[in-house]
């Protein structure tokens, strides 16, 4: 039984060390906003943020995460950066599908934390591990425009 440190509160996790932090948050736990999309790391569905860095969950096995931080998309709101994406994203209509949202907005708020004003350059390169198959990655990009510039 392993003990992890989820949306700022201690949960138990009774599963193997080498389980995929994927699965223990949505099969475990039952938070399935964290999604799954290709299991190798390389879509960004997945993403979360382990001690502030957009992680992709997929790949991070349990035992790396004990004594560290986890926000998920549940609870990234909660912070201001995190609320400013949230609020962009809506106002500017991001979200086709939205399969890949929470992760897109998990990548955007680790950018936004460390760089609050971002360039295009450096927001690609930031979301450049994020697919979006409805390919609305215009929106995107405005969008965390956007919140940068209400963070200001």
């Amino acid at each position: 039984m392993a003990t992890i440190n989820l949306n700022g509160r201690d949960v138990a996790v009774d599963l193997p060390d080498d389980t995929p932090l994927l699965w223990a948050l949505r099969d475990g736990l039952n938070m399935t906003g964290t999604k799954f999309g290709c299991g190798i790391a390389m879509c960004g569905a997945c993403t979360v943020h382990v001690d502030g860095q957009a992680t992709r969950s997929c790949v991070t096995p349990l035992s790396a995460v004990k004594g560290k931080k986890i926000t998920t998309v549940e609870a990234v709101g909660e912070a201001k950066v995190g609320a400013a994406v949230q609020a962009a994203w809506q106002k500017l209509d991001v979200v086709q599908c939205g399969y890949c949202q929470s992760g897109q907005i998990m990548s955007a708020t680790a950018l936004l934390a460390s760089n609050p004003k971002p360039t295009d350059a450096d927001i690609d390169a930031a979301m450049s591990g994020n697919v979006c198959r409805c390919a609305t990655y215009v929106r995107i990009r405005a969008a965390i425009h956007e919140a940068a510039k209400s963070l200001a």
